[in-house]
């Protein structure tokens, strides 16, 4: 799957995204981005930068998910050297689980000791100066499939905060994922 091949239905739902979300220029210069892409590194930029156009954060990531080898990756960070690419990790069965994967929806934190509840790592975070996460899944064929994950300050992600990332990245996270996987492919990696 080249980056471009992306099914009709999508850009036909990603059609009524652009005309009225607010963020048309924004969103116009993810889908060049997405198209342009040679590197899956470059399409989780471009979903970056969309996601900057909408809200603040201190850190942003992409985890993928493999259900079948019950395996979880980092293969994207706004701060490599902070909060590197990792490798593989195991699927924890925990509250975050239930939430994100069972029933695909957004799992939202706003203190670090909601975060440390769930995540092992929470002092490398806090040292971030992060106490609030939203990780948004990204669901295709209703399978999840990756994490957006975007962290900022203690109880950053208000009610409008959520829903606007829900219902103006949710999209986008799918054609990222998609042209990232197809570089990927392309690329002989996977």
């Amino acid at each position: 799957m080249k980056s471009c091949d992306i099914p009709d239905t999508a850009r036909n739902d990603w059609d009524v995204v652009m005309g009225e979300s607010g963020f048309e220029g924004q969103i116009i210069d993810f889908d060049k981005t997405i198209g342009n892409a040679l590197q899956p590194v470059e399409c989780w930029k471009a979903l970056q930068g969309l996601a900057n156009a909408m809200v603040e954060f201190k850190l942003f990531t992409i985890m993928t998910v493999d259900m079948k080898k019950q395996e979880a990756c980092r293969v994207y960070t706004s701060h490599p050297v902070e909060y590197p690419v990792s490798g593989i990790k195991p699927i924890h069965y925990d509250d975050w689980f239930e939430i994100v994967h069972r029933q695909q929806k957004s799992f939202v934190a706003n203190t670090i000791a909601d975060i440390a509840r769930v995540f092992p790592d929470h002092e490398k975070i806090w040292s971030m100066g992060c106490g609030s996460v939203i990780n948004l899944p990204v669901v295709i064929s209703s399978s999840l499939v990756a994490t957006v994950n975007i962290l900022h300050v203690e109880h950053y992600f208000s009610h409008d905060r959520v829903a606007l990332i829900e219902k103006y990245l949710s999209k986008p996270a799918v054609r990222a994922y998609l042209a990232a996987s197809g570089l990927q492919a392309d690329s002989g990696i996977i």
